[in-house]
């Protein structure tokens, strides 16, 4: 049968961006899957299907017995002669799916089939993008607001943008722009959600990196990170070079580099500390911007400590709703206990 779809194979695939290949393989399936109301006892249906040529034909192939045991593989020598007169015993013969029936179902099911393997493969090819870019910040348009949540445009792809995932006192309008961090890619029986946030601890991480080249290049190295989102972030850091203090470097002249990335997180003020493998002088600092006079160990097996600070400082120590204490807790790992001197 002589078709002419090749030039709208051609058009498919600019305007979806889907390899012409994966379509005429959609075309392939969606003949055998419709022609099988034809030929209906299980056949093995061939499609030979040459676009470029404008050749297409489905057939199937049976042996032409005196009676059919088979079906799907056998046709009696009375109904193959109807199909080809010098059938004899034992050939094998291809039984076409007629030239109307073809058409018809090539107009219909196929249609059907083409569509649903062309977007199968578009959010193949979006799964296939974003999967690995995972960590990584992004950024996108709002588009829409859904039961709370925003839709962004991502270089044209939807990515889910949850409440649970935005600083706390955020609001966005439609067109304004975002930053974010993919956290997650899933495939779905709808095609692939892409997950933002901008209150995950790697988002500051990546703010950081993105801020500070010392970061960027490995020389600092970010050894421990927790947040409060939108209050308080505590970030220990190491230097990798004797000749560079990674506080400084972190903080930046007159604080501009960590300003920067405070601001993109709604003022979210951010301690940056050196990481020290001794737990007590890890703590200390960890209390920044409280002045700690000591740190006692209480209990190692349980991790517990105890910091002792002046009175001008026990309020510092502790923070709004006792957050600075929690935070340096979770940052060192061990139970910080502050007692006033």
């Amino acid at each position: 049968m002589k078709i002419n779809v090749w030039n709208t194979i051609l058009q498919l695939s600019k305007e979806r961006g889907v390899e012409p290949s994966i379509i005429i393989s959609a075309i392939e399936e969606s003949l055998r899957v419709a022609s099988a109301n034809y030929f209906s006892h299980n056949e093995k249906i061939t499609v030979f299907f040459r676009p470029e040529k404008g050749e297409l034909r489905v057939y199937a192939v049976k042996r032409v017995v005196e009676k059919t045991r088979d079906l799907a593989a056998e046709i009696s020598l009375d109904e193959a002669k109807k199909v080809r007169p010098s059938a004899a015993l034992g050939e094998k013969i291809e039984i076409e799916l007629p030239a109307d029936t073809l058409g018809r179902i090539s107009a219909q099911a196929a249609k059907q089939v083409i569509f649903q393997k062309v977007r199968d493969a578009e959010q193949e090819k979006v799964y296939v993008e974003f999967a690995p870019r995972v960590g990584e910040i992004v950024t996108g348009t709002v588009r829409r607001f859904e039961n709370g949540n925003i839709i962004l445009e991502v270089n044209k792809t939807e990515a889910l943008f949850m409440a649970r995932e935005m600083l706390p006192n955020e609001e966005f309008d439609r067109g304004d722009t975002v930053r974010a961090l993919i956290i997650q890619v899933q495939k779905t029986t709808k095609g692939p959600q892409i997950f933002v946030s901008r209150t995950h601890p790697k988002f500051l991480a990546k703010l950081l990196e993105l801020e500070i080249p010392e970061i960027a290049n490995g020389n600092i190295e970010i050894k421990d990170l927790v947040r409060q989102p939108g209050e308080r972030a505590k970030v220990a850091v190491l230097s990798n070079e004797r000749d560079i203090d990674p506080v400084g470097a972190c903080i930046g002249v007159k604080g501009n580099r960590i300003l920067n990335v405070s601001k993109e997180l709604q003022g979210e003020k951010i301690d940056v500390i050196a990481w020290s493998a001794h737990p007590p002088s890890y703590a200390k600092a960890a209390l920044s911007p409280a002045r700690i006079d000591k740190v006692l160990l209480l209990n190692k097996t349980e991790n517990a400590m105890q910091a002792i600070v002046p009175r001008d400082q026990l309020s510092l120590a502790i923070g709004k709703k006792g957050i600075n204490v929690k935070l340096a807790s979770r940052l060192v790992g061990w139970k910080i206990e502050i007692k006033q001197v």
